[in-house]
This record gives C-alpha cells, structure tokens and sequence, in this order.
C-alpha cells in the first residue's frame, strides 16, 4: 500500500510557494505557454503568434521546435509546463494526417488534466485586418454563441477550456471605457467552431449610454474538433475545489483582515498610575537621598494631619 508523499517546507520560501499551490479563493491569472512540434506550417505559425498576442504578458514561447506527440506520451509536455511555471499550454504542428493542427490544454498537479485537439479550417491573421489593433494587457470580453455548447460534455469542456484559457485577473468594478475587446466563439449545425475577435467602439447616441459598435480585428479562425483527452468528473471536481470563505464576525469592536486574523478593541476605565505595582529591578530602585526625601515627606504630611484634628 503506497502512501501519499506530504511536502513540509523547510524555509521561508518554500513555504509560500507550496501557499501559492494550495486551492485559492481567487484564482491569480495563469500562464500560458506556446510550443511548435517537430513540423509546422505557415498558418499554425501565425495562428500562434496571434493568440500570444492576445494573451501576452501571461505567456511564454519556446522558440525550438519540439518532437512531442502529447495524446501519445504526455510527460515531455508535463515537464516542460512545469520548467516554465505555466498551467496552460498551445501545441501547433502539421502532419499529413492531421494537417493545421492546434492542441488547446492544462495542467493540474504538474500532470496533464484535459486537452482537445483542434483542426484550423479557415485561417485570417491580425495582418490582413486594416483596424486599429487592441493593446497589451486589455482583458476581453468572451461571448459564446448558439445553444449547442450546453448539449455535449466535450463542448462544455471546450467552453470551460477558452474561458481559462483567455481568463485575466478578476476585477471587482468595470469602466464601460475600459470594454475594448471582444472575443465571440459560435457552434454552427455542423459543429463548426467559429473564433472571432472584434474591436469595440463607442459612438455618440445623443444619450448617456453610448451606442455601440464592432469592428472586426483578427485573428479569425475556423475550428473542427478533432481529438479529446478529457479528466474524470471526479478529477475536474477536484481541481475546481476552493476553499472556505473567512465568515465575518459580527461582534462590536471586533473585525477580521484580509489575511483573516481577528482584531478588537477593548475600552477600560481610568487607572491610577501611582498605584501600578512595577517590577523591580536595579535601575527602578531608588538612591539614598531620594529614600530620605520621601520620609521626610511623609512626616511632615503627618504633622499637618494632626495639626488639622486638633483644630
């Protein structure tokens, strides 16, 4: 019976990391990384490029090609997401069989979770549009159209799939100003995937809500599903695990943080300083003089005293 291995952290630093591997309650942005097989063809190429151009920064590229077959052996792809910290993945290659090939897939645990392989039928680089380009950095909006991605567990896995892939940091409030980008993804009768991407625009309506239009950028592309490699529901229930939220106290006077630790404030009444018994030590102890002075004091309080009753 093997047992699970548990990694304690011996430093600092290993500790955070292995914090930063555990289940988050918000998820951070993930990486992405870009491998070209053994063989490429020119649109896998810049189909590539394009996409890294919408996802960068959170990428990285390898500029060698790689002889990896991933729905054969997927260790060669495990070790090099894990040598480049990326949980995400794009593998381009050609091959006669497969030609225009796209493998869209994650990684959880450092170990292959879900893949699907796409075939590129129609392909429309950001060259060949003439309209502004989108920036760096600019979150878009995805829109997923037709109702046939709710019908097959393999399409919703594909849906969950670009909505991690192209996922950024999740904002709390929105500025309609800072709406720019869109991405739209249809299935058509045919199970066709169509990816589109679009340039938002804000005219004047003569009203306060402005009017809206868009304006296609690139890339285009038509996808067809060739091949899946799908995680168990037990699997994917358990990479989506979060953990509890801190409940808030009610209590008054009582508030939590945001690393969830418990801070209050107690209010005393009025406290007699004189009367605080104080450690003693050598340099709290009094001189000679200063014991004199202090009987004297006290006789001399004393003679008043009396002086006061006879009176």
């Amino acid at each position: 019976m093997s047992l699970l291995r548990i990694r304690k952290p011996t430093t600092h630093k290993g500790k955070k990391i292995l914090l930063a591997r555990e289940p988050q309650i918000h998820e951070p942005a993930k990486n992405t990384l870009f491998i070209e097989g053994r063989k490429c063809s020119g649109p896998i190429k810049q189909a590539l490029k394009d996409l890294y151009h919408i996802k960068k920064p959170l990428c990285k590229v390898l500029t060698r090609n790689n002889d990896i077959s991933p729905f054969e052996d997927a260790s060669s792809l495990e070790f090099l997401t894990r040598k480049n910290d990326c949980a995400l993945f794009m593998f381009g290659s050609t091959s006669k069989k497969r030609p225009d090939n796209l493998i869209l897939g994650r990684i959880f645990e450092h170990e292959l979770l879900d893949m699907v392989e796409l075939g590129i039928k129609y392909f429309r680089g950001l060259g060949e549009f003439k309209n502004e380009k989108i920036g760096t950095c600019v979150k878009p909006t995805l829109i997923f159209n037709g109702p046939k991605w709710n019908q097959t567990e393999e399409l919703r896995r594909l849906r969950n799939l670009f909505i991690d892939t192209f996922h950024r940091d999740t904002v709390e409030a929105i500025r309609l100003q800072g709406i720019e980008h869109a991405l739209s993804f249809t299935v058509t009768e045919d199970n066709t995937i169509m990816m589109r991407s679009y340039k938002i625009l804000l005219k004047k309506s003569g009203q306060r809500t402005p009017r809206i239009e868009l304006t296609e950028i690139g890339p285009s592309m038509d996808f067809t599903i060739r091949r899946t490699k799908l995680a168990s529901e037990d699997l994917f229930k358990q990479s989506r695990k979060q953990p509890r939220e801190v409940k808030v106290t009610k209590k008054k006077n009582v508030e939590p943080d945001e690393l969830g630790n418990v801070h209050g404030r107690i209010h005393v009444g009025k406290q007699n300083i004189e009367s605080l018994q104080t450690r003693k030590m050598k340099g709290l102890k009094k001189t000679p003089e200063e014991r004199k002075a202090e009987r004297l004091k006290r006789k001399v309080a004393l003679k008043q005293a009396k002086l006061k009753e006879s009176l």
